[in-house]
């Protein structure tokens, strides 16, 4: 008897294990707290993982398959992966042991010691769901002092014939249209309507609760409304290209407290537990376009998500790993405010980010990077505490992906392994990209005084008090150039309102 381990975000029904059944191998799944409890998660991250197994494991018993499938209240249940494996394996007298590559270290690593220390034959086997292998980035980048995501993102262009003319030219005649993806939105045109299908999940959720699993953030149980299986996520990503992509280019960097989803797609959280193929979204958004109902900027923005980051972090990941999470440039330890956990601060972008953050257990990258991350890096947060925050919040956050994007993207607490300047800013740039500013309590002008916006004194305080270490950096010239010619009284009051900030932030 072979026993095959499916985890939680391994529900590829393309997966070669499952081209037809066979009377001598089962599947096994399991619902368990080592998984709730080892950060912790919103309530519709936990419901929705398992609302996706349950269905998954559905679908595979349906055509046939063997099954055993271990729910969060189940008696067997051991709540942990070794436990119940050693139950199982027991139990069916197992002969084989089959895993899938996990794609976070921590589950990589438990499994490949468990396998190890079996009496019986154990095999790893592809998730059959990345264009790229683990170790792919680190190899086209060997050699390099640095890893520019831009070469990624053309190599997998050219390897894979995306958006790539007959004669090897990119479409629209360039590989970036980053400049044309940057317009703030104004009202107009309005978000389409949510398109997501809805789930009463109240039972699974009255489930999870009397487990005694933790949670944080709105359940929604009775009105569950992320895609859940395959067909769900087919026609999700359909209505995303029809209604929303066409306006995504122009303003995915756009926020605004009127509309959270704007044009975004909201298939992350499918594609990471691989209901989704990117390589089925990456073909649907060009054909798109090659039919003309897309521009060349929404798609190649949106292309560049998927086949450009979404792989190159992914790399980034697996070659730093593991202690990449441990690492702090700037030495920065302060703990997150508890607003983080209920979104009551007076500063409005803040409190509308993590708002919708709670609310939806999602907010797009912008709000994520340059409200809530720019806030955290300023303020001089705990990069492993923000980590764990952000792992666990967001529905599409699983660490092979949340890691890079938070620790280097975010706070640059890699010392820039992979972002090339820590991406932070004063009110000016949410002012000028949202609608965030209008009727704060503090004043987007102001750089001093009890009213005026935190982002301003931080901005220029960060860059002053880690002048060793950022001083050199080109990107960053004409901010120094603007510290070396202000005045000392002005940037003495801007230390002294920047540390009364660090120093109360739970107040702001």
């Amino acid at each position: 008897m072979r026993l095959k381990l499916l985890l939680g975000d391994q529900l590829n029904h393309e997966h070669s294990w499952f081209t037809r059944p066979q009377d001598d191998q089962i599947f096994v799944m399991m619902e368990v707290r080592q998984e709730t409890d080892y950060v912790l998660h919103h309530a519709q991250k936990i419901i929705a993982i398992f609302a996706a197994m349950r269905d998954f494991a559905r679908r595979l018993r349906d055509a046939g398959h063997r099954v055993d499938y271990l729910a969060i209240d189940d008696a067997d249940n051991r709540q942990s992966l070794p436990a119940n494996l050693d139950y199982l394996l027991a139990h069916y007298g197992a002969t084989e042991f089959h895993w899938q590559a996990p794609d976070e270290w921590r589950l990589d690593r438990q499994l490949a010691d468990y396998a190890a220390a079996l009496a019986i034959p154990a095999w790893m086997d592809d998730t059959e769901h990345f264009y790229t292998a683990r170790d792919e980035a680190a190899r086209i980048f060997e050699g390099r002092n640095s890893w520019l995501m831009e070469h990624f993102y053309r190599r997998m262009r050219g390897k894979h014939g995306v958006l790539i003319s007959e004669t090897g030219k990119p479409a629209g005649g360039q590989w970036n249209f980053d400049h044309d993806n940057r317009e703030a939105w104004k009202g107009l045109p309005w978000e389409p309507s949510d398109w997501r299908g809805r789930h009463d999940h109240s039972a699974l959720w009255d489930t999870i609760q009397a487990s005694g699993a933790k949670s944080f953030g709105e359940p929604n149980a009775d009105n569950f409304a992320w895609p859940l299986n395959h067909e769900e996520a087919l026609q999700h990503l359909d209505n995303f290209i029809e209604q929303a992509l066409p306006h995504f280019g122009r303003f995915q960097d756009a926020m605004s407290v009127k509309a959270w989803r704007l044009f975004h797609s909201l298939l992350s959280f499918a594609m990471n537990v691989k209901l989704l193929s990117p390589r089925t979204v990456v073909e649907r958004v060009e054909a798109a376009w090659r039919n003309g109902t897309v521009p060349v900027a929404s798609a190649e923005g949106y292309i560049r998500q998927i086949l450009g980051w979404r792989e190159y972090v992914r790399g980034v990941y697996w070659h730093r790993m593991p202690g990449y999470d441990k690492l702090n440039a700037f030495g920065h330890t302060t703990p997150l405010p508890w607003w983080f956990w209920d979104g009551k601060t007076r500063m409005r972008c803040v409190a509308a980010a993590i708002g919708q953050s709670l609310e939806h257990a999602h907010t797009h990258h912008i709000n994520r990077l340059m409200v809530i991350g720019n806030f955290a890096l300023l303020a001089g947060l705990s990069p492993e505490e923000l980590h764990r925050w952000y792992l666990g919040i967001y529905i599409d956050a699983f660490e092979w992906v949340e890691l890079p994007n938070t620790l280097g993207m975010s706070q640059f607490a890699d010392g820039g392994l992979l972002a090339t300047k820590p991406y932070v800013s004063s009110a000016a740039y949410i002012d000028r990209m949202s609608d965030y500013c209008k009727g704060c309590h503090y004043d987007k002008k102001a750089r001093l005084g009890e009213r005026a916006c935190p982002y301003n004194a931080l901005y220029w305080d960060f860059f002053d008090r880690n002048r060793n270490k950022l001083a050199d950096n080109q990107r960053l010239g004409m901010v120094y150039q603007q510290l070396r010619r202000m005045d000392g009284g002005a940037l003495t009051a801007l230390r002294e309102r920047a540390a009364d900030l660090r120093a109360r932030v739970e107040e702001l």
